[in-house]
């Protein structure tokens, strides 16, 4: 059970007022103080410092934040192993769109296969919110496609896949070796903000002095099969994934763009809580989940 002053403190940290801390938590104000007076004499530190009257943490407030984050992390995961010890382990972990779609499943169908008891679950969202739910403790660990600030969490490279821009086989991008600016009177079809498949686009624009706004048009999408029936019925391009695609490409259905020195490669990561207790779990569903993944031809 985490220390009730570190949640105190870690609610804090989230809410940043003391005001609206001790209403979430139903205890007074000068609680909230006391105890975060008590951690301050503890721990021999400053926790928190007001810049232009907002809340804001102190670095070593920063670290007491990581540690205490592991730690409730770590209370929840003990609470529900001990809730029956002989049952195997729930296990919650997340995964963006395009790996949740088109890398996990056969993953998942071995891991059933081999466990047939166990009770999984496998959230869904884009990266921004599963790293909001990996710090709350809702889920284990997390495989993200896109970028994400590795000196705050323990991660592990799960495959390096390829980026590329598809179109239709009846758009003329397709049988032509072009660059990036033959690109700028389509309609751009893409993911919205916060998913890992925008970031790496955003990144890849970035890198060749462009911006989203050098295309005619965007339209933003929260579906990939959305985003790949448009682009088949030659209403716009994409940049995605090559796995989400590799069917379509077989099929011909979807065409890859060809452009000259165009090689982007992006990691997809295994990711979790620094100085979790269960690390060695994670560890052991990371190195089995990466032995069940096809080998891309």
């Amino acid at each position: 059970m985490l220390d009730f002053r570190l949640e105190t403190f870690l609610t804090l940290c989230k809410l940043k007022s003391y005001t609206k801390t001790a209403e979430y938590l139903h205890i007074t104000q000068p609680a909230v103080s006391q105890h975060i007076r008590y951690l301050e004499e503890h721990y021999k530190i400053k926790l928190f410092t007001y810049k232009k009257r907002s809340l804001t943490l102190t670095e070593e407030g920063e670290m007491l934040k990581s540690f205490a984050m592991t730690m409730q992390a770590g209370s929840n995961k003990i609470k529900l192993m001990l809730s029956d010890v002989n049952k195997i382990h729930p296990l919650t972990f997340g995964a963006t769109l395009t790996i949740a779609e088109y890398t996990m499943p056969p993953i998942l169908a071995k891991t059933l296969l081999d466990y047939p008891t166990i009770d999984l679950t496998m959230e869904v969202d884009n990266t921004q919110v599963l790293l909001e739910k990996l710090i709350d403790g809702k889920i284990d660990f997390a495989l993200l496609e896109g970028h994400f600030d590795k000196s705050k969490y323990e991660s592990k490279i799960f495959s390096i896949e390829r980026f590329i821009p598809v179109c239709s086989p009846k758009n003329p991008l397709a049988y032509n070796v072009v660059n990036f600016t033959d690109f700028f009177n389509e309609r751009l079809i893409l993911r919205e903000k916060g998913s890992g498949t925008r970031e790496v686009f955003e990144q890849t624009l970035y890198e060749h002095n462009l911006t989203i706004s050098n295309f005619r048009s965007v339209s933003k999408m929260g579906n990939m099969s959305v985003i790949k029936n448009l682009v088949k019925q030659n209403l716009g391009i994409t940049f995605l994934y090559e796995e989400a695609v590799l069917e379509e490409l077989a099929n011909g259905k979807l065409c890859e763009i060809q452009i000259p020195d165009f090689k982007v490669n992006r990691e997809f990561n295994f990711v979790f809580l620094k100085n979790s207790v269960h690390e060695e779990e994670y560890l052991r569903w990371f190195r089995y989940f990466k032995t069940k993944k096809p080998v891309s031809v």
